[in-house]
C-alpha cells in the first residue's frame, strides 16, 4: 500500500508512520507536513531513519494547490489525514486558522482524491465533536448528535460532515475515525499530559482548570494507531468508528497520579480560572470497532503512562527546545517563580 499521510510530523501522525513502516515491509509513505510549531524538526529527522527508500517528507500546507497536484500525480492508494490545528485554547484566540486548515484543507484533499479516483480517504477526528456529556449520560456512539462547543471542535465536526457528504454525494471511498485523548512520547508539551510531566520535572506549577473535575477518556497513542490502521484496511466505506480504551478519568486525578509517579508533591498543583466553553466530560463507546473489526487496546493506562514518563525523562532536550522565553516569562509573571539562567535551559 502507498499511503499519503498528512501532518505526519505531529504527535499521532508520526507514531502512525512509525507503526506502519514497522508492521508492513511493503508500505511506502509520503508525509505532507507544513512543519508548523507543533512539528518538531527532530521528529522529522527521526522518521527519515526508519525505512530508507520507503518514506518521503514533503513540506507543504494541505490547503495548497501543490498538495492537490501531488495527489493527482503520485502513486497513492490511500490518504490518512492527521493534519489539523488541534489546541482548544489556541482555537479560542485564533479560530480563523482552524477553519482554514481543518475545513478548507480537508476540502482540498477530498477534491483531489475524488478527481483522481481509486483512493481511500481516512479522516482522523476527535471525540470533541460530540460535545460535553453529563455524568449520567451514556458514552457517545457513532450515531450520537454532533454538538461541538469550541472553535476547534466545530472545525473538526464540519470536516467530518464534509467527508461523509462526499461519500453520499460522490460515492467517494471514505472512513472517519473519532478517538479519545491521546498520550505518549513525542507529544507537543502544550498538551495536558506532557505539560504536566515537563512542569513536574522542572518543579514548575501545574495549572488545573476550574475544579479539575472534568472527565476525559484516555488512550495510549500506539493503540490509537492500531485502530486507525485497522479502519484503513478493513473499515466499511462511509462508516464512522469510535476508538477508545475505556479509560475515563478526572483531570485532577490524572495530575495527582502523574505527580505520584514522578515523586513530586501535590503542592505543585495550581487551580486557575476555567477555560471558556470547557466541556465537562467526554466518553466514547468503542463497541463498533471492537465487534465489527476485532480491535482491542494493548496498553493499560498505567503501562502507557509509565512508558510516557520514562520517555520524557530520557528526552529532556527534545521538549526543552520547544519551551521558549515566553513560556518561562509567563510562569515567572503568573506564579512568582524565580528562574536562574540554567533553569530555562537553552531558551533563556
Amino acid at each position: 500500500m502507498h499511503i499519503l499521510v498528512t501532518g505526519g510530523c505531529g504527535f499521532i501522525g508520526s507514531h502512525f508512520i512509525r507503526y506502519s513502516l514497522a508492521k508492513y515491509p511493503d508500505v511506502k509513505i509520503i508525509n505532507v507536513d507544513a512543519m508548523t510549531y507543533a512539528a518538531h524538526p527532530e521528529t522529522a529527522k527521526y522518521l527519515e531513519t526508519l525505512a530508507p527508500g520507503r518514506y518521503q517528507l514533503i513540506q507543504e500546507d494541505i490547503t495548497s494547490p501543490k498538495v492537490a497536484d501531488l495527489i493527482r500525480s503520485a502513486a497513492i492508494d490511500a490518504i490518512v489525514n492527521f493534519a489539523a490545528e488541534t489546541h482548544v485554547d489556541r482555537s479560542i484566540l485564533e479560530p480563523a486558522i482552524f477553519v482554514m486548515t481543518n475545513i478548507k484543507g480537508v476540502e482540498n484533499l477530498l477534491n483531489a482524491a475524488r478527481k483522481k479516483g481509486g483512493i481511500r480517504f481516512l479522516q482522523v477526528s476527535t471525540d470533541e465533536v460530540y460535545g460535553s456529556l453529563a455524568p449520567v449520560d451514556p458514552k457517545s456512539i457513532e450515531a450520537s448528535q454532533l454538538s461541538p462547543n469550541s472553535p476547534y471542535a466545530a472545525s473538526k465536526a464540519a470536516a467530518d460532515l464534509l467527508v461523509l457528504a462526499n461519500n453520499k454525494t460522490y460515492a467517494q471511498d471514505i472512513v472517519v475515525t473519532r478517538c479519545t485523548n491521546n498520550f505518549g512520547p513525542y507529544q507537543f508539551p502544550e498538551k495536558f499530559v506532557p505539560l504536566m510531566i515537563a512542569n513536574a520535572i522542572e518543579g514548575l506549577p501545574i495549572p488545573v482548570y476550574g475544579d479539575g473535575q472534568q472527565v476525559r477518556d484516555w488512550i495510549y497513542v500506539d493503540d490509537h494507531c492500531s485502530g486507525i490502521d485497522l479502519c484503513l484496511r478493513k473499515g466499511v466505506s462511509g462508516e464512522v468508528y469510535n476508538i477508545s480504551s475505556n479509560n475515563e478519568q478526572k483531570n485532577l486525578d490524572i495530575a495527582k497520579t502523574l505527580l505520584k509517579m514522578l515523586g513530586k508533591p501535590d503542592s505543585l498543583l495550581k487551580f486557575v480560572g476555567d477555560r471558556p466553553g470547557h466541556d465537562r466530560r467526554y466518553g466514547l463507546d468503542a463497541t463498533k470497532i471492537r465487534n465489527d473489526l476485532g480491535w482491542k487496546p494493548e496498553f493499560s493506562f498505567e503501562k502507557g503512562m509509565e512508558q510516557t514518563i520514562a520517555w520524557y525523562k530520557s528526552n529532556e532536550a527534545w521538549w526543552r527546545k520547544l519551551r521558549g522565553k515566553a513560556f518561562y516569562d509567563y510562569y515567572a509573571a503568573n506564579y512568582d517563580v524565580k528562574f536562574k539562567t540554567a533553569a530555562a535551559g537553552t531558551n533563556g
